[in-house]
């Protein structure tokens, strides 16, 4: 088996602690530990922890607390990876074999898509602008071009929800479609939910746990947790593969680390767990607006659907220049990183992360030199078309 490089994945790890405005993340700010043990004894407790091996699927208080996240499970139907990634890993290792099939929602953290082609035949089907019901738009499944995606071959269904990039939450009607196709072809059901508890209104988007028997659940406590430095992510399922999901995880990193652990097992209580999500949806519902804003003020060559949930905005621009070029002249001359909608599936777009950074400022620093650049696009564009001599259109990069 061969991966192709991830090329997103290799292009924030080089650059986004080299930049000086890093709007790639797709998280909120990051806790501290100080933030998860406020009492005094439980400081003593984490540095008087033996720093040995852990259990290698998670101790079992961990796995009961992550449990509590998912109605009717039990810590047998948890397995405890490195973080959401290592989790969609071994997950994808454990179902696919040569010649199956597997039909994964773009756009997407394209993870799963490297997966699926490494290790099968890679089937898309996408989210598309939907009507929201209220005269708006919003990011919805194209149940058409899943059942398409969904045949006999199938053997994983990939689905993101909420979504990255596009952080469109899936409704009742579209989360069933999906139950339906995956159910028709008897495969497995792999949910990433790890943008669930982010949510920029209402309350916690719906869990697929529970809604069929051949469904994995990956998440972890990177994203609508804050908590990407643990490193600490899960699978839910079958308790049968569950287990089957374990010996694979012995050949990967065997164990999470010990201090991950207790401060997880923190996390992922219930109260600790809602205050968290508070903290979390403090962030989005307070630096959306000034992407709306941004967005709203640029209409002539800017468009957003707004996210239902995630720090993450994905936005339509009309540059001459496709978005990798584009994200690479952001990181060169001005020293900002985001993501290209190339390397989520989707073209002239722009992933922009807004919940990273503690003050405000950041942000508006972040989007004040993508406006200096796409403005300068703009002018540039705007010579070529008006240049003496020359009747036809500009030329369109990319």
């Amino acid at each position: 088996m061969r991966i192709e490089t991830f090329r997103m994945e290799r292009m924030q790890s080089t650059y986004e602690n080299l930049v000086e405005c890093n709007l790639s993340e797709s998280g909120v700010e990051p806790m501290r530990a100080e933030d998860l043990l406020k009492d005094e004894s439980e400081r003593r407790g984490l540095l008087q922890q033996k720093l040995g091996y852990s259990q290698s699927n998670g101790t079992e208080e961990l796995r009961e607390q992550i449990a509590t996240f998912y109605p009717g499970a039990k810590k047998e139907n948890i397995q405890v990876t490195n973080g959401g990634s290592e989790a969609n890993y071994i997950s994808f290792w454990s179902l696919l074999e040569p010649g199956d099939r597997a039909a994964v929602m773009l756009p997407n953290y394209l993870q799963t898509w490297g997966l699926a082609r490494g290790y099968a035949k890679a089937d898309p089907f996408r989210m598309i602008e939907r009507p929201d019901g209220r005269g708006g738009r919003r990011w919805g499944l194209d149940i058409k071009g899943l059942r398409k995606a969904v045949t006999k071959r199938t053997r994983v269904v990939l689905v993101t929800n909420p979504n990255n990039p596009t952080g469109g939450v899936l409704d009742e009607e579209e989360m069933e479609a999906i139950v339906a196709a995956a159910r028709a072809a008897r495969a497995w059901l792999v949910v990433d939910e790890i943008y669930r508890g982010a949510e920029l209104s209402g309350p916690t988007t719906p869990t697929f746990w529970g809604r069929y028997e051949r469904t994995l659940i990956t998440s972890g406590l990177s994203k609508a947790f804050g908590l990407p430095g643990l490193r600490i992510g899960w699978v839910v399922g079958p308790p049968a593969q569950v287990a089957k999901l374990w010996a694979y995880h012995d050949y990967t990193t065997i164990a999470p680390g010990m201090l991950s652990d207790l401060l997880a097992r923190r996390a992922m209580t219930p109260s600790v767990r809602e205050q968290i999500f508070t903290r979390t949806r403090g962030y989005v519902r307070r630096y959306w607006p000034i992407v709306e804003a941004f967005v709203r003020e640029r209409s002539d060559f800017l468009s957003v659907i707004p996210p239902r949930a995630g720090a993450i905005a994905l936005i339509k621009y009309d540059l001459p220049i496709a978005s990798i070029p584009l994200v690479e002249r952001l990181r060169v001359e001005k020293s900002t990183l985001v993501v290209a909608g190339d390397q989520t599936g989707i073209p002239k777009h722009l992933r922009i992360g807004f919940g990273y950074g503690a003050d405000p400022a950041i942000l508006h620093d972040g989007l004040g030199r993508i406006d200096a650049m796409m403005q300068s696009l703009r002018t540039g564009a705007r010579r070529k078309v008006t240049a003496p001599g020359r009747a036809q259109p500009a030329r369109r990069a990319g």
